[in-house]
């Protein structure tokens, strides 16, 4: 005999998710989810069900897959930790950052690694200090000059696309409060 299947809500599923991960998933992580296909759907009474099995199956997947994949393909010791693929999208995207869907721009977090002035296994020495100088000859959606910008150092950016010099611009001209002000009276 078959054994009946746990069905979920989004919410149920959003907290078993983040209890087993240790991780905030929240119910947004779990209708893409849905949305794109990962995990089944089933519905009870207009009700979105998910079967648990499905959720575990998808998430034993994934976990790890990726780093095991790298790992393989180019030694130990690869530093994972500079994936940030433990950060939830809204994280990795912080602030400023998220203002346009830029395709070509980097994980914020990555560039602050790179300029920012701690060592460790993998970064054994600084080269950037408060003042300094930097160029980005391809400034993009202005990555470099924001988190540059946040640790007092100095950028300069090019870009041959105007839309890039644009966003750079208003990124790098925003005041952090003025956008939580902002994002305050619109909530």
């Amino acid at each position: 005999m078959e054994k009946a299947s746990e069905l979920l809500t989004i919410n149920q599923a959003s907290k078993w998710a983040s209890e087993n991960l240790g991780r905030n998933v929240t119910t947004s992580n779990i209708s893409y989810l849905i949305q794109y296909g990962r995990i089944n759907k089933a519905a009870n009474n207009g009700k979105t069900l998910i079967d648990k099995e499905d959720l575990i199956k998808y998430y034993e997947s994934h976990i790890g897959r990726r780093e095991n994949d790298w790992i393989n393909r180019l030694g130990d010791d690869l530093n994972w930790n500079l994936s940030f693929d433990y950060l939830k999208e809204s994280d990795r995207t912080k602030h400023v950052h998220r203002l346009h869907p830029y395709k070509g721009k980097f994980i914020p977090q990555l560039v602050e690694y790179f300029l920012d002035s701690h060592v460790d296994g993998s970064k054994t020495e600084t080269y950037f200090k408060k003042g300094d100088i930097i160029l980005d000859p391809f400034i993009g959606s202005g990555t470099t000059a924001v988190e540059a910008q946040l640790l007092g150092i100095n950028c300069i950016g090019i870009d041959i696309s105007p839309l890039c010099v644009i966003q750079s611009r208003v990124k790098t001209e925003l005041d952090e409060a003025i956008i939580a002000k902002e994002y305050r009276v619109c909530r």
